[in-house]
């Protein structure tokens, strides 16, 4: 049986395999995915695109061309495993959305051509190491967003029987209520709170515990989910990175001594 062609492709896969996980290529394609953000932000302006549209364009395609290569480079290297890792899995989907025509129904994909950028958080190991700290948060943060969710439905449903007579464009419905109280708890509310004071003197009772409530105490749990959630992915971090070394330095001693066990040679009867 010939195996000159299954020895070549053997070769030839372990070849690519060597050149797509060298640390110089991801730098690479880390300059890329910067570059492309920038001519990406480029293209929002109308006097730019008057004067440098044609080479904005160019480079965009580009640097679409160099990520599908890298992508089908990879699928040639690991094949059946290209979809075992969540993150090659989350690199095909983002150009394969760049890739779709953006004409007719599509044209709408022409924005999402910024989701490029978001390859950096696959690419920079550290970001890698946040995103998968924010994932483990998640079961957490889904109970803290239910309790989120029941307190801020009895707050709307009591301002609006509170103040819907009072301020009828803030606390009218159920539905402007919770809007409004969402709108307290992210960002000012003194302007509120003071239009519906002139005409209910106590309703400052209702926004400092509504406030209490929802904002310090809520964001606060978030805030400690994924403080506790990075500081675990941490600990795991250095975990095994503390195995890998002490398993490294008992490498080194048995190589060593079987080192000396060859020099001291056979043991004479």
């Amino acid at each position: 049986m010939d195996t000159t062609v299954p020895k070549f492709a053997l070769s030839l896969r372990e070849r690519v395999c060597a050149f797509v996980e060298h640390p110089r290529f991801d730098q690479a394609i880390i300059a890329l995915i910067v570059a492309n953000a920038i001519t990406l932000g480029l293209e929002t302006s109308p006097a730019i695109i008057a004067l440098f549209g044609d080479l904005l364009h160019a480079i965009d395609r580009t640097v679409l061309g160099v990520f599908a290569a890298e992508l089908l480079l990879r699928f040639f290297v690991y094949r059946s495993r290209f979809f075992h890792d969540p993150w090659r899995v989350f690199d095909f989907v983002i150009v394969g959305i760049a890739l779709l025509p953006a004409t007719g129904a599509f044209t709408v994909l022409r924005a999402l051509r910024v989701l490029r950028v978001l390859r950096l958080m696959s690419m920079v190991p550290s970001m890698r190491g946040v995103v998968s700290a924010l994932l483990a948060a998640l079961p957490g943060m889904a109970s803290i967003i239910g309790l989120m969710a029941l307190v801020l439905y009895v707050s709307a449903v009591m301002a609006t029987k509170l103040f819907s007579a009072v301020a009828p464009e803030f606390f009218g419905t159920l539905s402007a209520s919770l809007f409004t109280l969402f709108q307290v708890m992210s960002e000012d509310w003194s302007h509120i709170a003071r239009g519906v004071m002139e005409q209910s003197p106590y309703a400052w009772i209702f926004f400092v515990a509504y406030l209490l409530i929802a904002t310090f105490m809520m964001l606060n749990l978030f805030i400690a989910v994924v403080v506790n959630a990075m500081q675990s992915r941490v600990g795991e971090d250095l975990k095994a990175g503390e195995e890998a070394h002490t398993q490294s330095i008992l490498d080194e001693v048995r190589a060593l001594r079987r080192e000396i066990e060859a020099l001291r040679g056979p043991s004479k009867p």
